[in-house]
C-alpha cells in the first residue's frame, strides 16, 4: 500500500531540552481511516502538525506522499480542520460562503467561482447533509452542523488527506455519532485518507481501521479490537452490518 504519511524516528520539542514527542515511528497508508488518540498534553496535535509539515522534526524524518512534509508540493490537496471553538456572535457568514472559501483556496481564482467550482461546492454541502441549510448563517447551526460545514469546506478542495483535530469539541454525544457515520461514508465513497484526532474516540472506534495511541511516543498502534480494555469508551456502542 502506498504511504500517505511516514514518520521515522521523529522527536520534537518546542524548546531546547524539552521533548513533546520522542522516537515516533508511524506509517499511514493511502485510503486508511485512522484514529489518533491519547490524553490531553500527550502530543496528538504536535504529531499532526509534524505530519502536515507545519512543524519540522528536531530529529528524524517526516514524509508526505514520499516528499519531506515541510516542502510538500501539493499542499492544496490537504484538508486540515484544526481545533476550533463553535462559531457565535454576529458573524453573518453562511454555510455556502464557508464552503466556497475552501474551493477558492485550491485554485488561482481571485474573483467569483466558476461553474465547475460552484458545482463542487454544492456537491460538498450535499455530501455532509447540509443542503437545506446552505444559505443559513453558520452561527445559527448546532455544533455538529457547524463541524459538517467545515468538513464540506475541506471536501470542496478535493483533498487526498483529511485531518480533523478534536472535531467533537463542544459537540453532544448524538452529534458525535452522526459525525462518525458521516466520516465512514466519506471514507467509503471517496477513498480519502482520514486522520481523526481526539482524546475521545469512542464514536469512531467501530469505523476506523487503526487506533494510534500517543503519550509522548506511540504506545499502541493496531485495530480497535486489540485495544487494552481500559482504553475503550463504554459510552459509545456501535453495531455494524
Amino acid at each position: 500500500m502506498p504511504l500517505a504519511v511516514e514518520l521515522a524516528r521523529v522527536s520534537f520539542g518546542y524548546r531546547p531540552g524539552q521533548r513533546v514527542l520522542e522516537n515516533v515511528d508511524l506509517q499511514l497508508g493511502e485510503g486508511e481511516f485512522v484514529a489518533v488518540a491519547g490524553p490531553n498534553g500527550g502530543g496528538k496535535t504536535t504529531l499532526v502538525r509534524l505530519m502536515l509539515g507545519l512543524e519540522r522534526p528536531t530529529q528524524g524524518e517526516a514524509l508526505l506522499y514520499g516528499e519531506p512534509a515541510h516542502r510538500f508540493s501539493r499542499r492544496k490537496r490537504l484538508g486540515y480542520l484544526a481545533q476550533r471553538s463553535l462559531v457565535g456572535g454576529d458573524a453573518p457568514v453562511t454555510v455556502r460562503e464557508v464552503v466556497s472559501a475552501g474551493r477558492l483556496a485550491v485554485g488561482p481564482l481571485v474573483g467569483p467561482l466558476r461553474r465547475r467550482d460552484r458545482e463542487l461546492v454544492s456537491e460538498a454541502i450535499e455530501r455532509v447533509g447540509l443542503e437545506e441549510h446552505a444559505d443559513a448563517p453558520l452561527r445559527t447551526l448546532s455544533g455538529g452542523m457547524q463541524q459538517r460545514a467545515f468538513i464540506a469546506k475541506a471536501l470542496a478542495g478535493e483533498p487526498s488527506l483529511l485531518v480533523l483535530d478534536e472535531p467533537t469539541t463542544g459537540v453532544d454525544a448524538e452529534s458525535q455519532e452522526s459525525l462518525a457515520g458521516l466520516l465512514d461514508t466519506l471514507h467509503s465513497e471517496l477513498g480519502v485518507t482520514i486522520v481523526y484526532v481526539s482524546h475521545e474516540f469512542g464514536a469512531v472506534e467501530s469505523f476506523v481501521q487503526r487506533v494510534v495511541l500517543v503519550r509522548r511516543t506511540v504506545v499502541f498502534d493496531g485495530p480497535p479490537h486489540d485495544l487494552p480494555g481500559v482504553w475503550h469508551d463504554p459510552s459509545h456502542v456501535h453495531v455494524r452490518d
